[in-house]
């Protein structure tokens, strides 16, 4: 894996790099660069021949993956970039945040608001607490207001129960109705028994 990061600069900057870098640099009255940071680490200065631009470290929204090729066919990944080094005009005032706001895409425009979840808001006292009693569980002490936090839940558990079951109806009795006889012809018989005795 290589070390890598990523360098934006103006276009009128990026010309003149372009020129740096190519074929005939030898020409070019601009053959010297320079990159230097002070002694934050985040703010610095980048020199191209004489003249010398603002330059801040920003940390990116998200790891961008860096991949070379060696025969237009495979792909070789060689580093994972989280930082970008970018370097502005002289008048241009300093970034305030040490997290660039937007990725390097189109799609990724404002990438820190629009696709990543928010962070909770979460009471610092209570995830102290709840840091303390998983301490002492791992420590074998037991923890305090234990049964009363049960309690409470299971009161509230069984109160959503309540809340939420429907009534069952109760069936009704039924009433004793004599049956009444249909069949006349004698007690033990039918036209049907009679029928089955012949086959």
């Amino acid at each position: 894996m290589e070390e890598q990061f990523i360098l934006r600069v103006p276009p009128s900057i990026a010309e003149r790099l372009n020129q740096l870098l190519s074929e005939n640099a030898s020409s070019s009255e601009d053959n010297s660069l320079d990159l230097s940071f002070s002694e934050d680490g985040r703010s610095g200065t980048f020199a191209i021949g004489s003249e010398s631009f603002p330059a801040s470290l920003l940390d990116l929204p998200a790891v961008v993956e860096s991949y070379k090729t060696y025969d237009d066919c495979a792909l070789v990944k060689t580093a994972d970039i989280g930082q970008m080094i970018m370097v502005r005009e002289a008048g241009d005032a300093a970034p305030d945040v040490l997290e660039y706001r937007h990725g390097l895409t189109p799609p990724m425009r404002d990438a820190r608001k629009r696709r990543f979840r928010r962070e909770p808001d979460l009471n610092p006292e209570l995830v102290q607490r709840v840091e303390k009693d998983v301490l002492n569980i791992m420590a074998g002490v037991t923890i305090e207001n234990v049964d009363a936090e049960v309690n409470e839940q299971a009161d509230g558990d069984e109160n959503a129960r309540k809340g939420t079951k429907k009534a069952v109806p109760t069936p009704t009795a039924k009433t004793d109705v004599p049956e009444t006889v249909a069949n006349t012809g004698g007690p033990e018989g039918s036209d049907s028994d009679d029928s089955d005795d012949s086959t």
